[in-house]
């Protein structure tokens, strides 16, 4: 894409980068035009107008990088700024991993849930039970960067059955699933096991193939 000089200036006009595009093509040096937060044009933009212009001959411009395996699902409640990971050109951050998520949760596990995130809880208070709940709390608190929530196989099993020992029933399977479909509905992007951690480790590969075939239902992610 090359601007023609007539057009509307940018907002903004990089010149001189290496472009990786993300697609896996060769880096190639191009100027790239932002205009309302978008970009406009990469290419040759040497005639282009911008409001302003940063000369970056050396430096990459890339894709917003993806943190495939984050642990900020408390710490951007916190701080939505997330400088430490916009600063390393992170954009987007998958949080819920290793089997626990925040949510769902119901209130006689909410302790216990949140003591497992005692590493990380920071002083945020849970005022969630349902994952649409939680994810309402990013939109509410403003953060600066994109989030995918995967629902905690620990946090799904502590929900139906509390922290105990032991192989679940087909009842309480069932309940599993309908609990990891409502959250898959409300907007979670997936399914994590986390099988060193309690309460995940009692479950038997019956009770994860079920929740597989959820996830697979819905085209969701899987993380192990």
């Amino acid at each position: 894409m090359t601007e023609r000089p007539h057009e509307e200036p940018f907002d903004l006009l990089l010149r001189g980068g290496e472009v990786i595009d993300g697609t896996g093509a060769p880096r190639f040096r191009a100027d790239v035009g932002v205009r309302r937060g978008r970009i406009a044009a990469v290419g040759d933009l040497s005639q282009a107008r911008a409001r302003q212009a940063i000369e970056i001959p050396g430096l990459v411009v890339a894709p917003g990088f993806i943190d495939i395996h984050s642990h900020s699902d408390l710490s951007l409640l916190e701080d939505g700024r997330a400088e430490s990971k916009v600063r390393q050109g992170v954009t987007t951050e998958v949080v819920g991993n290793c089997s626990m998520s925040p949510a769902p949760v119901t209130e006689e596990v909410r302790e216990e849930v949140r003591q497992a995130f005692s590493y990380m809880a920071g002083q945020v208070e849970w005022t969630w039970r349902s994952m649409a709940e939680y994810l309402a709390r990013f939109e509410e608190q403003g953060i600066a960067i994109h989030v995918a929530a995967l629902v905690g196989h620990g946090t799904l099993r502590a929900a139906v059955r509390g922290f105990a020992r032991g192989f679940a029933t087909r009842q309480e399977r069932e309940r599993m699933k309908a609990l990891l479909e409502r959250c898959l509905e409300e907007g979670a992007v997936g399914l994590s096991t986390g099988f060193i951690y309690a309460p995940s480790c009692y479950a038997d590969e019956e009770e994860v193939h079920e929740l597989g075939r959820v996830v697979e239902r819905y085209g969701g992610l899987y993380a192990t």
